[in-house]
């Protein structure tokens, strides 16, 4: 509870015994808090009805034991104690013993303030004790009942609303005229005040002389009084009538402690500290509620707890939360009993035996002592146990009719009091049998001031307290948060934001708290429900429908036409008597529907609307000369016409950044302020700090959105208002918190992603342009706000759209370094040492895309080189700002351990000095251009970049792509290498052996680099390559043969050496199938070394055995022949299809097959020739052998072999024939010479 009087057990188990003087006992110890509850189980004629209570707060001294008077003691006389304070009374004493005020309209408010937690949960009734009784003896009573009822979740308040003390109040004050001409019309048109009688007050004196008489001990009457005596009883009785009279608030006043003045002088008054507000900003302690805001002087706001006791009473299914005044006596061999005074010449009647036991059940006393009197003498005493008091002579009553009456009377109230916020009237005139229920919100409305009701305040705040408490709890989860916002809502619908823009700004903040913006909403989630009520469960405009059932009808339509503004009607009181006459379909739901949030967008536009609302309700508060901020002197104005040459580019942004930096280092020396003038500490300065962060996290949320869509220009301009909500939150906040800082720098790295986007997707800027310079009015108001404390342009150089591309990789770059700053001076990095890393790596890999920007520029000014043949300073110039961009990027991701990313940066080091050796080469034209040392320097660095990058990565299965990446770009760079030395060999500076041996060495080095054997996209390439090679090196090899003089040893070696690379060639362009051109080259090569080798041979047979090999390699292209002839066919089909389709096609020579017709040709012609060449020479030496030895074998072969030779000089004298007949001709030859092989099982031996 938090107050000093805590809370003590009175209750104990009661004995019967016969009365006497009591026996001394021990005291209980005053401040005990009763653990267990304590029940009491009442069987009554069969009917069991169940109770029970627990005392949660009293403010009582230990129970006072009670002394018997004596026969004859004369109750008119006042004892010695009367109306004096005891030390067995304390404080409470008048309160105890029957001389408290009348109950107050606010009573149960004080109780809800107290007991917040139990409030719209747990407790479904918070009342009097004295209202709870009224209405239970309703059926029994024909008095008038007149109560004000309250809903909060699932919470009824009942209040006393004394119609005719509130009508003397409209009488002297104007206020509730509206109420007062309403009850004249339609309930009693001559209402007059009735004055209580002289035995009312008589009845009430001598009860309280008995009390104190009790309390006594001695038991002595003191003399008559005298007049003094008499007129100072009159007196009390005046003023205690007077208590009453004006314990009622004036309609709306606020309480002196809340005046909102706007002007600066009050603002630090801090006079509203709401704890879910402050909590974030402020080391306010954790205990601190909203009850100053009725306390300090305000009693005639009668928001007091002023009960001596506060009981939570569970009658059968009914919890309700109590307010008790009853004296209870105890000590000795009684320790509870309750003391009543009878005149025994009036017998109890059933409506005081119902307030007897009531009053039993309530504060669990287990008996009740009655003192009987006649004309003031005291003649005896009776002690009755409470399950006996329904069974009283003259007052049965059925408790299981009470337990009926109770129900019926929870279930009509929560059936038809549905609206949270309004106030209705319960009332039933006297006399009548009729219960009208009335809406007094929706009656004040139709008024000129809806704000006339007093009970609006009260009613807000209790809203707002228990919505406040429901936040703070840890343990909440978020099934509450349909309630919490419900509370909410219906407490900024109740106030008036002219007068009160603290409750509303701490609301609406309150309702942007409840939307989860850090983490996305999951469908399906059980943690709330999820139906399609995405607004508050009992709104204004929800429609009310009749609730009834067979015995009864909630439903007024067949009421006289003057009635119908009641809510709803019990026809007849006896109704309440009938078991579930009013049960209730209509149960009040114990959560109310969250609004379900499709997506992120929708959630974080609900955010914004509120924040907008808290910051209209504390721009409000601050009346200014002018909205319009004033210029800040130390911010220059842009003009429009200013060069953008000057405020883009890199230079300009390093002194941005620099200005922002030494901002960001020197904040906590810096004394920041405010445009509009508020001043730190005030409510307006906190509220306003928390709404705008608020409001900062909310866009940041909604640009990351945008950026997942691939919206760059929304995103962009979402993470704009971030930085300016922090801008404005920087120019407010004098400590600037981690979690603060730690933001920003998330909202950076989420900007530098921005701009490294609309980078990379260039060509739909004009569609980012239109989202980016878009903005909702609710953006608008939302800047308008910010701009009252800051000209928000602190972060501009990082949030403009620029059309330069180099610009936005700068900007991006810079933003990333901004964080890394902000993580390093503010300590931040070891606390988040993963979101540091997230940074850095940024920050890598942006400065590689730099660096590959500046690359590329490079080489398309390369390219462009037409006339220079020189090296220009601008290329040279690119290369260094490239090459610093790479070596930076590689320090990051060094310093983080990412050993593939500094593998990929190191990569494309080397493509840079490619590029740079590539430069070098002087123009195409020139035929003396020789391999040069730069080029050698340049290529062989390539060559270092791509080693580091192999040693960073250290085996294939850290990253096998990458692996095999950095393998192929270091083979391309030696293969590069040993192409342009073979080619463009340097004879000026280097011998012929020594060029061939580095070509070589190059040759080998590509080769293990190139990886045939994996299977992958590249593999392929990889074999293209392994074949390119061989041939190279064959080729190589052939010419060194052809070449050299002597060193017979070393002409062997390279014998073998063509050979061996000539059939690896072969072997790769056989596996590739579409390099019919590459292996018919190879094979013509290959008879040409078998041609070079016969010119070296002096014997028949060893020539004869050279040509037959020769003859064998020519055979074996047969296949490479029947792949052209097929690719031929193919092309052939195609051109018949389309003239029959009439279809105008220009076919390139290989745009359907690939081949180059050209080069097929060329090849064709060299392959005839050498054939016949082959041909002729075997037809020759076969000859001169036969005539020698004359063999069947040698003779078969030469008729076969003059036979093709025949055919072939045919068909080279034929013309006209195209290639496809002519490839067909020479596969019929080869066909023919293969067949012949075949059949005489020989070749040429």
């Amino acid at each position: 509870m938090g107050d000093s009087r805590q809370a003590g057990s009175e209750l104990g188990l009661a004995g019967r015994s016969d009365l006497g003087a009591p026996t001394p006992g021990p005291e209980p110890l005053k401040g005990e808090r009763e653990e267990p509850k304590q029940r009491s189980m009442l069987f009554l004629g069969g009917n069991e009805v169940k109770s029970s209570a627990v005392v949660k707060y009293s403010s009582a001294p230990p129970q006072a034991a009670f002394a018997r008077l004596q026969e004859k003691t004369d109750l008119k006389l006042p004892p010695a104690n009367w109306l004096r304070e005891s030390a067995k009374l304390g404080p409470a004493g008048a309160t105890i013993l029957g001389n408290s005020k009348k109950s107050k309209p606010f009573s149960s408010f004080g109780m809800a303030y107290n007991f917040i937690d139990s409030v719209g949960n747990d407790v479904d009734v918070v009342s009097d004790s004295e209202n709870i009784k009224k209405l239970l003896k309703i059926p029994y009573s024909k008095s008038h009942v007149s109560m004000a009822v309250h809903r909060i979740g699932r919470t009824l308040l009942l209040d006393d609303l004394d119609i005719q003390e509130l009508f003397m109040r409209s009488s002297q004050t104007g206020d509730w005229t509206w109420l007062k001409e309403f009850y004249q019309r339609l309930i009693d048109q001559k209402w007059q005040r009735k004055k209580k009688s002289k035995e009312h007050w008589y009845q009430k004196a001598i009860l309280s002389k008995f009390l104190y008489y009790s309390i006594n001990g001695d038991g002595a009457a003191q003399p008559v009084p005298t007049p003094e005596d008499q007129h100072q009883e009159e007196t009390t009785e005046d003023q205690t009538e007077e208590a009453g009279r004006v314990s009622w608030p004036a309609p709306f006043e606020m309480p002196s402690s809340l005046s909102e003045d706007a002007s600066a002088s009050n603002q630090g008054s801090e006079p509203l500290e709401p704890p879910y507000v402050v909590g974030h900003v402020a080391s306010a302690p954790k205990e601190q509620t909203l009850t100053t805001l009725f306390s300090d002087g305000q009693n005639s706001q009668g928001l007091k707890n002023d009960f001596v006791r506060n009981i939570l009473w569970t009658f059968e299914d009914i919890h309700m939360l109590v307010g008790s005044n009853m004296p209870i006596f105890g000590g000795g061999r009684y320790p509870a009993v309750s003391l009543r005074l009878r005149d025994n010449n009036k017998p109890i009647n059933v409506l005081t035996g119902i307030d007897y036991w009531l009053d039993n059940l309530i504060c669990n006393v287990p008996e009740l002592v009655m003192c009987f009197h006649v004309n003031g003498i005291v003649q005896k005493y009776e002690m009755i146990k409470t399950e006996d008091i329904p069974n009283l002579e003259n007052s049965n009553f059925s408790t299981k009719v009470i337990k009926d009456i109770a129900q019926n009377i929870l279930s009509f109230l929560k059936a038809n009091c549905t609206k949270e916020g309004h106030t209705y009237w319960l009332f039933k005139a006297s006399g009548s049998d009729i219960v009208k229920l009335y809406d007094l919100t929706t009656l004040c409305e139709e008024t000129e001031d809806k704000y006339q009701n007093p009970f609006t305040m009260p009613v807000a705040v209790l809203l707002y307290k228990v919505a406040c408490n429901m936040m703070l709890k840890k343990n909440q989860n978020r099934k509450h948060y349909g309630t919490i916002r419900t509370l909410l809502l219906n407490c900024v619908k109740l106030l008036d934001k002219g007068r009160h823009p603290q409750i509303i700004a701490s609301a609406n903040y309150m309702l942007s708290e409840l939307f989860q913006l850090d983490e996305p909403k999951k469908e399906g989630d059980g943690e709330f429900p999820l139906n399609g009520n995405s607004d508050e469960s009992y709104s204004e405009e929800e429609e009310e429908m009749p609730d009834s059932d067979e015995n009864g009808s909630y439903s007024t339509s067949s009421d006289p036409p003057d009635d119908n503004k009641a809510v709803a009607v019990i026809k007849s009181v006896g109704e309440l008597s009938v078991p579930e006459k009013y049960k209730s379909t209509h149960q009040i739901r114990p959560s109310c529907a969250f609004p379900v949030c499709h997506d992120t967008e929708e959630r974080c536009r609900l955010v914004l609307n509120y924040v907008l609302e808290g910051l209209k309700s504390v721009d409000s508060s601050i009346k200014k000369e002018s909205d319009l901020p004033a210029a800040d002197p130390n911010i220059p104005i842009p003009l429009k016409y200013e060069d953008e040459s000057t405020s883009v580019g890199p230079e300009c942004l390093e002194k941005q950044m620099a200005l922002f930096l030494d901002k960001m280092g020197s904040f906590q020396e810096v004394k920041h302020s405010s445009l509009s003038g508020m001043i730190p500490g005030s409510w307006q300065y906190k509220m306003k700090l928390q709404l705008i962060l608020k409001s900062s996290k909310a866009y940041y949320v909604l640009s990351d959105a945008s950026v997942s869509l691939q919206k760059y220009g929304r995103a962009l301009r979402y993470i704009k208002l971030t930085l300016q909500c922090h801008d404005a939150y920087c120019c407010l906040c004098t400590n600037m918190l981690s979690e603060v800082l730690l933001f920003l720098c998330q909202s950076l790295t989420l900007c530098g992603d921005i701009q490294l986007m609309l980078a990379q997707n260039a060509n739909n800027r004009a569609a980012y342009l239109e989202e980016y310079n878009y903005q909702t009015k609710e953006d608008q108001e939302i800047l308008h706000s910010l701009h009252r404390e800051s000209s928000c342009q602190v972060f501009s150089w990082a949030t403009d759209l620029s059309t330069d591309l180099e610009c936005q990789l700068s900007i991006s770059c810079k933003c990333y370094e901004a964080a890394s700053e902000i993580l390093l001076f503010s300590n931040l990095k070891g606390q988040n040492p993963e979101q540091y890393k997230q940074v850095l790596k940024r920050m890598g890999n942006i400065r590689n895309e730099i660096g590959v920007f500046y690359m590329n520029q490079a080489a398309a000014l390369q390219s462009e080189r037409v006339e220079s043949r020189t090296v220009s300073p601008a290329e040279q110039q690119l290369w260094k700002k490239s090459f610093s961009f790479f070596e930076k990027g590689i320090q990051n991701f060094d310093s983080i351990d990412d050993a593939t990313n500094a593998a990929l940066l190191l990569c494309n080091m080397g493509r840079l000095m490619r590029i740079c050796a590539h430069a070098h080469c002087a123009a195409a034209e020139d035929f003396k251009r020789e391999f040069s040392p730069e080029e050698a320097l340049y290529y062989n660095k390539a060559i270092d970049y791509y080693l580091k990058a192999l040693r960073s990565l250290g085996k294939r299965e850290v990253h096998p792509a990458v692996w095999d990446s950095v393998n192929w770009e270091l083979s391309t760079t030696y293969f590069t290498m040993a192409t342009l030395l073979q080619d463009y060999a340097p004879l000026s500076r280097k011998a012929q052996e020594q060029i061939e041996k580095e070509v070589s060495e190059s040759m080998m080095k590509s080769l293990k680099y190139c990886d045939v054997d994996t299977v992958s996209a590249r593999q392929p390439l990889c074999q293209y390559r392994a074949a390119t090679i061989h041939h190279r090196l064959a080729s190589l090899y052939h010419s060194c043969l052809r070449n050299q003089v002597g060193d017979e040893h070393q002409r062997k070696q390279h014998r073998v050496l063509v050979d061996l690379h000539y059939s690896k060639a072969v072997k790769f362009f056989q596996l590739l199938k579409d390099a019919p051109c590459e292996l018919l080259r190879v094979q013509l090569e290959r008879v040409a070394f078998a041609e070079f080798q016969m010119t070296g041979q002096n014997s028949s047979a060893g020539k004869l055995k050279t040509l037959s090999g020769a003859l064998d390699i020519m055979i074996k292209t047969q296949s490479v022949f029947q792949l052209i002839r097929k690719e031929l066919v193919a092309e052939c089909e195609q051109r018949l299809e389309d003239n029959k389709s009439n279809m105008k096609r220009v076919l390139t020579e290989d745009s359907s097959t690939g081949l180059n017709k050209e080069e097929i040709l060329k090849l064709l012609g060299i392959f005839e020739s050498r054939l016949s060449f082959i041909l002729l020479q075997s037809i020759k030496l076969l000859t001169s052998t036969k005539k020698k030895a004359g063999g069947n074998s040698e003779e078969e072969i030469l008729k076969a072999n003059k036979k093709v030779y025949s055919l072939l000089l045919r068909s080279a004298a034929n013309k006209n024939l195209t290639l496809l007949e002519r490839t067909e001709v020479v596969l019929n030859l080869l066909e023919q010479l293969t067949q012949d092989n075949e059949g005489n099982n020989l070749g040429i031996q």
